[in-house]
């Protein structure tokens, strides 16, 4: 291996950096890469920073020193440069050579396909995250719907602050105003449909989930938009002492 090289090393957090865990490691992976051949490295860039970034200055400067000396840029792994599919291909673009000492092989086409690649999986680890976190609220509207049905608003209150411990924290917290809200809010919304019941349990339909089976086809729903069931309808109709 002959020629020059510019060699760039990265770490991704600031304790890394100051004490110079797997800098020491890359600088050494390069060295052997290089060693037994005339090469001459003329520089070295060290950088603190996040992979998934694309502004990292002290990269920038690397490829314009391989620019102006005609350099080679030479690292210890392939994701010392970034998983970021635009990024990598972006570096192709400019035409600046680089080599990774753990993938000497690898050429344009490889690093085109494994950044590719790369940027697939983070996108599905995103999305993965997103449907897991809608899973997660949907759940807990619905636990909160179950609270305020039960009469139990200030766990409902809570849940809604986004406390799972329940009403412990509000006690003789300033937030009864809150709760007397959510109070009212449970309290008109099943007046407002004490006549439907009423007309229900004439026509014969006493049970909780006969009752939620005639809400559902009638399209009516709970006060959170959803479904009725046997549970949030007992105790609605405890609610207007109807039970």
């Amino acid at each position: 291996m002959s020629g020059k090289f510019i060699s760039y090393l990265r770490v991704s957090t600031d304790k890394q950096g100051r004490s110079g865990l797997g800098m020491d490691a890359q600088r050494e992976a390069i060295k052997r890469y290089l060693s037994g051949s005339d090469g001459v490295v003329l520089d070295e860039y060290v950088e603190v920073e996040s992979g998934k970034k694309k502004d990292r200055p002290q990269l920038t400067e690397a490829l314009k020193h391989c620019k102006l000396t005609g350099a080679v840029l030479v690292i210890a792994k392939l994701d010392r440069l970034s998983r970021n599919a635009h990024f990598l291909l972006t570096l192709q673009e400019e035409g600046v050579k680089f080599v990774a000492a753990d993938m000497p092989e690898a050429n344009n086409l490889t690093v085109g396909i494994m950044a590719m690649v790369a940027q697939q999986e983070r996108e599905a680890i995103s999305k993965r995250t997103k449907e897991a976190l809608q899973q997660k609220k949907a759940q807990l509207d619905h636990e909160r719907e179950e609270l305020i049905a039960q009469g139990r608003l200030e766990e409902a209150e809570a849940l809604r602050l986004g406390n799972p411990k329940g009403a412990e924290h509000l006690r003789g917290r300033g937030n009864i105003e809150a709760v007397d809200a959510v109070r009212n809010q449970a309290d008109k919304f099943a007046e407002s449909l004490r006549d439907t019941l009423d007309g229900l349990m004439q026509a014969g339909t006493t049970s909780a989930r006969g009752i939620a089976s005639a809400l559902n086809q009638r399209g009516i729903l709970t006060a959170r938009n959803k479904q009725w069931h046997q549970s949030t309808v007992s105790n609605l109709l405890k609610r207007l002492n109807m039970h």
